[in-house]
Parts: structure tokens; C-alpha cells; sequence
């Protein structure tokens, strides 16, 4: 395993989430990163779906992290994180932020 990997990611914050400024249900947010989802996988591009719907600070950056070890996030982001391919974008991650995509990127 990497001692670092550099990743972006989409969050779809939840009204109950941590620090969360959203209003949305676990059940819209879930469908919105879904929906998130199917654009990726037809083709649309991490960055610009990061600028226009993630939830984090890090969107306006097309949500790049930077680099970080397997310990610098929540449990289950980082083992979703760890566990791509560089260049591989995970499948919806929840955490108790809300629901994410994760794009390795390095």
C-alpha cells in the first residue's frame, strides 16, 4: 500500500452530517450522488461536477485533497480511497459527512 495517495472527491452533504450546512435528506442526498455518479460514468468531467455541486471547500479546486496518508480522513473514505487504481473513480462512500465519489488521482 502507498504511504500517500492524492485523490479529489464530490461531496453530497446531509442535513444530520457533520458540520453540515445542507438541508437535504439522507435519501435526496443519496440520490443526487447517484445521479453524480451517472454523469461520470457517461463521460462528464470530476472537476467540473466538483465546482458545481460538491458540498466541500475542496470544490472549488475540483475537489482536490492534495496528498494525505491512509489515516488523515475518516475511516471509510480513506479505505475507499486506498483501494482505487490511480485514475479510478470509487462508487458512492458514505461517511458522517454525507455521501462522496472519490477520484484517485495520484
Amino acid at each position: 500500500m502507498a504511504d500517500k495517495i492524492k485523490a479529489s472527491h464530490i461531496l453530497i452533504a446531509t442535513a444530520d452530517g457533520d458540520r453540515s450546512r445542507s438541508e437535504l435528506s439522507l435519501e435526496d442526498a443519496e440520490a443526487k450522488i447517484k445521479d453524480l455518479k451517472k454523469e461520470l460514468d457517461d463521460g462528464a468531467e470530476f472537476a467540473d461536477l466538483a465546482k458545481e455541486h460538491s458540498d466541500c471547500p475542496s470544490g472549488a479546486e475540483g475537489g482536490d485533497l492534495g496528498q494525505f496518508g491512509p489515516n488523515a480522513m475518516v475511516p471509510s473514505f480513506g479505505a475507499a480511497a486506498f483501494a482505487l487504481k490511480e485514475g479510478e473513480i470509487s462508487d458512492v462512500v458514505k461517511t458522517s459527512f454525507g455521501f462522496h465519489l472519490i477520484h484517485r488521482t495520484g
